[in-house]
């Protein structure tokens, strides 16, 4: 029987990230930083760090907090809810859970300084077809030199190694290696993302992570779940401020919320996120705290990953459903830059691409239930 009540551990995790993050990463915050040419806060990543966030997924030998992938995901949804501008999921999330499957001296060489805060790490995954998807993949590292481009990578000008997934390899490269050259792509999200070329890179034995194909797909499925708390957080924050908006928007000498037309669509918004949510935490919870015998963990955690695939393709549709009534129940004032809907938007719409869109994933979940063509 699954069992989504949090731990009280947990409830302090998400209540304390509630709280810092209301203190010290307010909307006008992220407002702000989104018209910045970095988008990256060092003093509010470093607050991060200290309360031992980036090491979240680390066990305690490595420096870490010995958590699990259902604290990443609880903590993540926080962090949508306040939109924050950051490397987490790619770094924390991502990165690390590749650099976990690695050897025990590699763990010990790379993870302490992540799970401090000390380093921030990319993942380099797409390549010119564009598809999250690993199959695809055609780079190769050919007599120890490392040529070719991933597109997509995010802050890759933060970053301070990139985790290369290649056809047949994972390298792990410190972004100021000679011949690494990274170019800012035009997004209409906040997100900062770039095209990393690599021209006869050299690659050194200590830089090939000892990991196979079942790590990567595993650590893609980690970024993705991730990036749908994320959506699940924002559409979170958007029904509150809809809602809210319903209740104190007077039109006609009532509030607009006392219109039947309103209230079903603020009914659908809380289905919307409410379904998101169920389906997210069903896929936390399997990867997490089903035991390692029973069919429900080897359904989340085999190839198909249909769980992950079907809380990613639902909540990137729901979520962005969720956004565009909300701009139809606030009417003109949503559009305008001052106010933050717009930001939460694009967020959703930046997320619900990242780690493969809903197309991608529903192809996983068809698949998985023998609907191949």
């Amino acid at each position: 029987m699954m069992d989504f009540r949090p731990s009280p551990a947990q409830q302090l995790l998400t209540a304390t990230a509630r709280d810092y993050l209301r203190r010290h990463c307010p909307i006008e915050l992220v407002q702000r930083l989104a018209l910045e040419e970095s988008r990256f806060d060092a003093k509010l990543w470093r607050g991060m760090a200290e309360l031992g966030w980036p090491g979240l997924l680390i066990p305690g030998d490595f420096g870490g907090s010995d958590g699990s992938l259902l604290d990443v995901i609880l903590l993540v949804e926080e962090l949508g809810y306040a939109c924050v501008p950051s490397p987490y999921v790619t770094s924390a999330v991502a990165a690390t859970s590749l650099v976990l499957g690695s050897a025990e001296a590699q763990r010990k060489r790379i993870l302490p300084a992540l799970a401090a805060g000390d380093r921030i790490a990319t993942l380099a995954l797409v390549e010119e077809r564009g598809s999250f998807d690993v199959a695809t993949l055609a780079m190769a590292c050919d007599g120890g030199r490392l040529s070719g481009r991933k597109l997509f990578v995010k802050d890759a000008h933060v970053a301070d190694d990139l985790v290369v997934v290649l056809r047949d390899d994972v390298i792990l490269l410190p972004r100021e290696r000679q011949g690494i050259a990274s170019r800012p792509l035009d997004t209409l999200s906040d997100e900062k993302l770039f095209a990393v070329t690599f021209d006869g890179v050299e690659v050194r034995a200590d830089d090939r992570l000892a990991v196979g194909r079942d790590a990567v797909s595993a650590a893609v499925q980690a970024g993705a779940l991730a990036r749908t708390a994320e959506m699940v957080g924002a559409a979170q924050k958007i029904l509150e401020i809809t809602v809210e908006h319903a209740k104190t928007r007077v039109q006609g000498g009532r509030p607009i919320g006392g219109h039947q037309a309103i209230q079903h669509a603020c009914a659908d918004l809380v289905r919307d996120v409410d379904c998101a949510r169920a389906l997210l935490y069903t896929a936390a919870w399997r990867l997490t705290e089903a035991p390692a015998s029973s069919s429900e963990k080897l359904t989340a955690m085999g190839g198909q990953g249909s769980e992950v695939a079907m809380a990613k393709a639902y909540a990137g549709e729901a979520a962005l459903t969720v956004a565009r009534r909300a701009h139809q129940i606030f009417g003109a004032i949503s559009y305008c830059q001052e106010h933050p809907l717009h930001l939460f938007h694009k967020r959703i719409q930046a997320a619900s691409l990242d780690f493969g869109d809903a197309s991608l994933h529903l192809e996983t979940v068809a698949r998985a239930i023998g609907l191949e063509a």
